[in-house]
């Protein structure tokens, strides 16, 4: 995985989602984890803010798993964080 591109300025808006349940758990977790996580979470925060809304409300809101065995701990983390 390759450094994070983004600043947490720009993180910051594109935490800014259409449902107010993931702007909370999204912008939560940026302020209070993102800094302190490893370069790999870092990037697989960034990649998770690349999908639709409706499958972050899946993975994050309604429990379904990632396909993806990496991301489940984040996933986990940004779940349980708020």
């Amino acid at each position: 995985m390759s450094e994070p591109t983004y600043s947490v300025e720009k993180l910051r808006w594109r935490c800014r989602r259409g449902m107010l349940e993931l702007d909370v758990l999204f912008q939560h977790y940026l302020s209070e984890h993102y800094p302190a996580d490893d370069s790999a979470d870092q990037q697989r925060f960034c990649d998770l803010l690349d999908e639709q809304d409706p499958v972050l409300q899946r993975w994050l809101l309604q429990g379904v798993e990632h396909p993806d065995p990496d991301f489940r701990p984040l996933i986990s983390r940004i779940r349980s964080a708020y």
